[in-house]
């Protein structure tokens, strides 16, 4: 077996050999591996049994041919991938355990994405949601980026790191927000997109950003209702049409809220941009 910390959440990984390797022949998990002893949160267990019958579809979607699907069976929740050839790789968890099983199709592309919602099944309980951004860390806080697909969030995280000094990329796909002692901090994780970006370390939440291109630049502060909306679709989206599973989602962000401030910034791809943005989480 062995352990994986991630925001600081234990996670086990059993199962055979080859289950094993993949898991840790992923990149970016080796910095999370675990110095010592302790107790998981889950276990992520890879088992010759198929999974059970599924009963509804909550949230399904497809990219490059490889078809996602998340919902329900009699006793638990299930998820699975299928790709366009072979057989689907299957995840599930029965309500009330911490065991999560996976079985079939072990592509390492498969693996990585199946672990991520595994860890969110895991974790949402203890005000933890893995959120699609890009975040910056900056004097000792971070700043996370928000945003469609194709807005800009690792270019606003480029330009900050080339014109602002001591700005640093914290995680630029899918860090990890955690309430921690009623204050939001921003963790790295094993998961980070298009740029390889994987660190074992943790900052508090400074504010959140989020994006859209205009021809001009200009930021404005959002209004409770408004940043709950802006937060809201960075979330998983497998999770969003389970009462249980978003009203986890629901408190962690309504403890962001009480916290922290949320901006939109309408801006340019140029540097300018980047310092609007400093200027206004930070002060001159």
């Amino acid at each position: 077996m062995t352990d994986y910390i991630i925001a600081g959440h234990r996670i086990r990984i059993e199962g055979n050999e080859a289950w094993r390797q993949v898991v840790s022949s992923l990149e970016g998990f080796k910095p999370f591996e675990a110095r010592e002893e302790g107790e998981p949160v889950a276990t992520f267990c890879y088992t010759e049994e198929e999974a059970p019958q599924r009963t509804e579809i909550q949230y399904e979607s497809g990219v490059d041919g490889i078809v996602d699907c998340f919902g329900r069976y009699a006793e638990g929740y299930l998820f699975t991938m299928t790709p366009p050839e072979g057989e689907p790789l299957q995840l599930w968890r029965k309500d009330g355990e911490t065991t999560l099983r996976f079985h079939g199709n072990l592509m390492p592309r498969l693996v990585r994405f199946a672990l991520w919602i595994a860890y969110g099944l895991a974790t949402l309980p203890y005000r933890t949601v893995a959120i699609h951004t890009s975040v910056i860390q900056y004097r000792g806080r971070t700043v996370i980026f928000l945003g469609e697909s194709g807005t800009g969030k690792s270019t606003h995280t480029r330009l900050w790191r080339e014109h602002i000094e001591g700005a640093v990329l914290l995680n630029d796909d899918s860090p990890i927000l955690r309430i921690v002692d009623g204050q939001p901090r921003m963790f790295g994780s094993p998961w980070s997109g298009k740029t390889p970006c994987y660190k074992d370390e943790d900052y508090p939440l400074a504010a959140c950003v989020r994006l859209s291109q205009a021809p001009y630049n200009r930021i404005e502060r959002l209004n409770v209702r408004q940043a709950y909306a802006a937060l809201h679709p960075s979330c998983p989206p497998d999770f969003a049409y389970d009462d249980r599973l978003y009203d986890s989602i629901s408190e962690t962000l309504s403890d962001v809220l009480s916290t922290t401030p949320v901006f939109h910034l309408a801006c340019l791809p140029d540097a300018d941009a980047a310092r609007l943005s400093c200027q206004t989480v930070f002060g001159a």
